[in-house]
């Protein structure tokens, strides 16, 4: 490590035993099938070579072509299962620490999907219904590039009423003492994000949500507002950011100043403060709390070692959501990932971005992913 480069604090814990189902998380699962193909193939369904896009009618057959043409590798994805996921092998012990919820299909990809997470040692506990296929994303690898078709299917016929809301459902729910949800999923299902908020925030435990896109803070503005009281924790990068300051009407491009004024929007459960973390790529990760908005700098890393970023700010938010779960204080998770950028993460982790997705280092099973919707 060159000299005056930042080193991440080293944190000397006490031993401390987790219970199961610790840390919740829900929203949109997806099963990742990624392969490398050829040009023929890209030029078949009309994809970019280095793209993300929605599957059309178009893309209908592609799916099962890549698995019958091609070698794939299946992947739990989806952006809060892949936060889920790497908060689970950070955790390590116990096993099904980590609780998630989701919609998929009663179909093939379906039970991939549920093998997969059992691998990850996730307590995956799925609402299956049988009228949309379980959602995929289909990683497309030619040489260094990667073009993804997702197709969100089945995550977007979760059910409330169905699966949330039954006893033995809401249990797991009550048990957790961390909870995380991509905002992604106010786009399926708003009422449910609310019910856990609310329990979350009036038994004074941490709820956590990200921003996850731009459109999200445009177009699902009401949902998401009606959720932030219940805030404790909100994580997005730069371009999330701004959008939300717009949509907010906050008038500044100043990134610290809109994470100063989100932490200073309305919250219910007092006791906690809420806390703001705006990544910015391989620029300062930006931290706002009620007394401060500090700064963190990424460690510089070897680029010719990251082939693929995509899932890396799911995997900052892994990590922070596992730090909260052990029970420290999240600021120091703050300070330590200050390293955890989009760009660099692979530096705190160890990651190395060697095929589409990420493989965590150490760790017995690996961990990776492409998908973050």
């Amino acid at each position: 490590m060159a000299a005056g480069e930042p080193q991440a604090k080293k944190l000397k814990l006490e031993p401390k035993q987790l219970s199961e189902n610790v840390l919740f998380g829900m929203g949109n699962p997806l099963l990742d099938i990624c392969a490398v193909v050829d040009k023929d193939f890209l030029d078949k369904y009309g994809l970019k070579p280095n793209d993300q896009i929605l599957a059309e009618e178009k893309h209908k057959e592609l799916f099962e072509e890549l698995v019958k043409k091609f070698k794939v590798e299946y992947h739990a994805g989806g952006s809060t299962q892949n936060s889920v996921k790497v908060a689970q092998w950070m955790i390590q012990n116990p096993y099904k620490a980590a609780t998630f919820f989701g919609c998929i299909g009663k179909d093939k990809f379906g039970e991939i999907l549920k093998k997969k997470a059992e691998e990850a040692h996730v307590d995956a506990h799925y609402y299956e219904q049988s009228e949309e296929p379980t959602g995929t994303c289909a990683a497309c690898i030619t040489s260094d590039n990667r073009s993804l078709v997702a197709n969100l299917a089945a995550a977007n016929c979760y059910k409330k009423e169905k699966h949330l809301d039954l006893e033995k459902n809401w249990k797991l729910v009550e048990k957790a003492k961390v909870y995380y949800i991509a905002g992604f999923f106010l786009t399926v299902s708003p009422e449910a994000v609310l019910k856990v908020a609310t329990q979350a925030s009036a038994n004074n435990k941490i709820f956590s949500l990200n921003l996850s896109a731009p459109f999200i803070s445009q177009f699902y503005k009401e949902p998401m507002m009606k959720v932030m009281p219940y805030v404790d924790v909100l994580f997005g990068n730069e371009t999330e950011a701004a959008t939300f300051a717009r949509e907010q009407g906050f008038e500044t491009e100043d990134i610290k100043e809109i994470a100063r004024k989100t932490q200073a929007l309305p919250k219910v459960n007092t006791k906690r403060q809420r806390i703001v973390i705006f990544t910015q790529g391989k620029e300062d990760t930006v931290m706002a709390t009620e007394n401060e908005v500090t700064t963190f700098p990424v460690l510089v890393s070897d680029q010719s070692e990251i082939v693929d970023t995509n899932g890396a700010g799911d995997a900052f938010v892994g990590a922070c959501t596992s730090d909260s779960g052990i029970g420290l204080e999240l600021k120091l998770a703050g300070t330590e990932g200050a390293l955890f950028s989009r760009e660099n993460c692979c530096c705190v982790f160890k990651m190395i971005f060697e095929e589409s997705g990420f493989s965590l280092e150490k760790s017995k099973d690996s961990s990776k992913s492409s998908s973050g919707v």
